[in-house]
């Protein structure tokens, strides 16, 4: 891609007019050639000369600022770029107006524009340049050809592969024609030029070749295309051999197969060491190694071991920065003293951003939160980002009740410490309500910290950033659950990509870099997310009107999945409680409302690879410990806080029938400590002490005895509760406690 630029950029200089004299033609031909050698000084001398001849002329002002661009080693692109602006403001045109433009130099000028904002990330200006001289391309072959490849990998850069795949049949219409071309014209000439320009012509065209099925890879890949990206990567195997290149871009492919073995080995089997590096290339392979390493065994579930390559690649960047005069501190804002090509070796944020992923998976949520603000302040306009910073907030602040819950419910959840003896002996149980504190102390909210406050800021954003229509089409959320990973070096993207690349118009993605931009199912279920999340942490700050709109909000989206419907009723329950509206309350914690908890699983498509393809489908389906394992355990949860509004309304016999109910259709390992203080409760208020203390005792609602379990619940494994926020009790018992 940088080599492409640069050759491309060497043509300029032989921009000759129509009006120009012999001598002028020679001293133009001089110059390029001398440029072509390498020799800048000699090309300067030639363009000054004939400057001097001819000083109307901007094209040899711009040539020349190219050739001295050359000389100091590409270092001075900000000084190009303010030169070359100069000159378009001379010559009175812009993009908009470039309707009028029939001359190739003012082409080499704009091209030259694109070519520079290519390299300094703004993409969206280089686009809007080259297609507009797309427009203007018959006249010359060539220079179309290099239009097309810089086209080709702005699309891609941007997540567009039907665009870059249309560029590409053109393409290949162009060496079509070409080739065509020099077939006929090699009898007007002597049979050995003939030959020269045949062999050249040629060589030209096998190079495009290889790179053009390089680049149609890329965007099958990114189309999740598993049929066109195999058969062209054989092409790619063919024309490229074992390069770098050609064997990342085959482990890419068997990772979206779900063959990470594979995958692994046929990164392992590139050659890294042979490549040239990123001052010539612009590409840091070591560092994309590292990456791609992290990605495969994030799929597989082994974070540890992700994060550990991750931390690797980060080194290799900042390594590969150190070199090329430190460009990840200020001087790559001045874009001084590094190779132009080398502006996009900088992968720092994008590694971030899977580090932060990472970490929180491991249930690292501080760590990730400081990862993930560094990766915002570049990607501020992904709204699944700000999502992930809310998690991050929201684990941290989470408090140690999900580690408690991981075994049995213990006596220590129920009971916080007995006083006195024999007669006088008192048993003092534990409050839960301690979890619902103001989370900062008098600090701004909008400070990055890991608080709940900012939490709720994060959401916000989010939410702001999606688009309005709100037309789903979705099956299964992923968006809280799975994690999205950076494509900026044939990474690819964890996401729940359910669509394999049929013919969709880039202007239905929204946008979310580094990862590939949200198909119109995902927006929505990423809706569904964050309107969740933003339930749970208005419920946390307090702020029940708040939590209640977002949670009616959230059941009120057309296909919402039924692990987020479940949460969406719980929490509006708890909210309607808050506010006194109980009758409200009940209608919401109708265990008929529950008829799915299942967590959205990956759906892209993925062939079953023969070695662990089904592996990622395993680890999204570990369900959090605090979440119900099935649509009884659901229910059963649902009667535990329904029984806890029949007793806010003083209905102790509809609340004792709810409770003994619940307990029937859950294995007695399951039930939330809460609920068996609810029993305590219950009983001391029918007046029977001497049971409510043996409930206490032996840890259970109802004896052993009359303990019923449904024979499929013995089954499950030991899953505890309730990732919702606290219904609020009476102060004299503790409420049914939901994370």
């Amino acid at each position: 891609m940088a080599e492409n630029t640069e050759q491309n950029e060497a043509k300029h200089d032989n921009s000759s007019s129509p009006g120009m004299t012999d001598q002028e033609k020679e001293m133009a031909a001089s110059a390029f050639e001398a440029f072509t050698f390498g020799k800048y000084d000699e090309s300067l001398k030639h363009l000054e000369n004939l400057q001097e001849m001819n000083k109307e002329d901007y094209k040899i002002a711009m040539n020349k600022a190219i050739a001295e661009f050359y000389k100091s080693g590409q270092t001075t692109t900000g000084t190009l770029k303010q030169t070359l602006m100069t000159m378009k403001n001379q010559v009175h045109t812009s993009v908009e107006d470039i309707d009028g433009l029939d001359d190739v130099e003012n082409s080499l000028l704009y091209y030259n524009q694109a070519i520079i904002h290519y390299h300094m990330r703004q993409f969206s200006e280089a686009i809007s340049i080259g297609e507009k001289l797309y427009q203007f391309l018959e006249p010359f072959e060539k220079f179309a050809q290099a239009v097309c490849f810089l086209l080709v990998d702005l699309y891609l850069l941007t997540f567009q592969p039907e665009k870059a795949l249309h560029l590409l049949a053109v393409l290949d219409k162009l060496s079509v024609q070409g080739n065509n071309k020099n077939g006929k014209g090699e009898n007007n000439s002597s049979n050995k030029d003939g030959l020269n320009q045949k062999a050249e012509l040629m060589a030209m065209i096998e190079a495009a070749k290889s790179k053009m099925h390089q680049y149609k890879v890329r965007a099958y890949i990114q189309m999740k295309s598993s049929k066109a990206c195999k058969r062209e990567i054989k092409s790619v195997m063919n024309t490229a051999g074992n390069s770098a290149p050609s064997l990342f871009l085959k482990s890419n492919f068997e990772y979206l197969r779900g063959n990470y073995r594979k995958a692994v080995k046929l990164l392992n089997s590139s050659n890294i060491a042979e490549h040239p590096g990123a001052i010539k290339t612009g590409e840091c392979v070591r560092c994309m190694f590292w990456n791609n390493l992290g990605c495969i065994h994030f799929a597989m579930g082994k974070h540890n071991l992700g994060i550990f390559y991750f931390k690797k690649a980060l080194q290799e960047n900042d390594h590969t920065c150190a070199q090329l005069g430190d460009g990840s501190n200020g001087q790559s804002k001045k874009f001084a003293g590094i190779p132009m090509c080398a502006l996009l070796a900088n992968k720092r944020y994008e590694l971030l951003y899977n580090c932060g992923i990472q970490l929180l998976h491991i249930g690292r949520p501080l760590a990730a939160f400081e990862c993930l603000m560094e990766a915002v302040q570049v990607y501020h306009s992904n709204p699944r980002l700000w999502l992930r910073l809310a998690e991050c907030c929201i684990a941290a602040n989470k408090g140690g009740s999900e580690q408690e819950s991981k075994g049995l419910p213990c006596k220590k959840g129920i009971v916080q410490s007995i006083v006195g003896q024999g007669y006088h002996r008192k048993i003092v149980l534990a409050s839960q309500s301690t979890h619902n504190t103001i989370y900062s102390e008098g600090q701004s909210a909008a400070i990055p910290v890991a608080s709940m406050e900012f939490a709720a800021i994060c959401l916000r954003n989010a939410l702001l950033l999606l688009p309005e229509h709100q037309q789903q089409e979705s099956k299964a959320e992923n968006g809280s659950k799975s994690s999205s990973q950076s494509g900026s070096t044939e990474s690819g993207s964890e996401n729940s990509d359910a669509c394999s690349g049929k013919g969709q118009e880039a202007d239905k993605f929204l946008s979310a870099a580094p990862s590939s931009p949200l198909r119109k199912q995902e927006v929505e279920n990423l809706r569904c997310s964050i309107l969740a999340c933003s339930a749970y942490v208005a419920l946390a700050l307090g702020d029940n009107l708040m939590a209640l709109n977002h949670a009616e909000k959230l059941l009120h989206q057309t296909k919402v999945s039924g692990s987020l419907k479940f949460l969406g009723h719980l929490y509006a329950a708890e909210a309607l409680i808050s506010l006194d509206r109980i009758s409200d309350a009940i209608t919401h914690l109708n265990p008929e409302n529950v008829t799915d908890v299942s967590l959205g699983v990956l759906t892209s498509e993925q062939d079953q690879g023969s070695d662990k393809g089904d592996e990622p489908v395993e680890s999204w389906k570990q369900t959090p410990l605090c979440y119900p394992s099935s649509v009884t355990s659901a229910r059963a949860m649902m009667l535990f806080n329904l029984g806890s509004a029949y007793c806010l309304r003083s209905e102790y016999e509809k609340a004792r029938k709810c409770l003994h109910q619940a307990a029937s259709m859950v294995n007695t390992k399951e039930i939330p400590p809460e609920a068996i203080l609810l029993g305590v409760y219950l009983e001391l208020q029918n007046g029977n002490t001497q049971l409510a203390l043996q409930i206490i005792k032996r840890n259970q609602l109802l004896p052993a005895s009359l303990q019923t379990v449904s024979p499929d619940t013995r089954k499950k494994p030991v899953q505890s509760f309730q990732p919702i926020q606290p219904i609020q009790m009476p102060s004299s018992f503790t409420q049914v406690q939901r994370k």
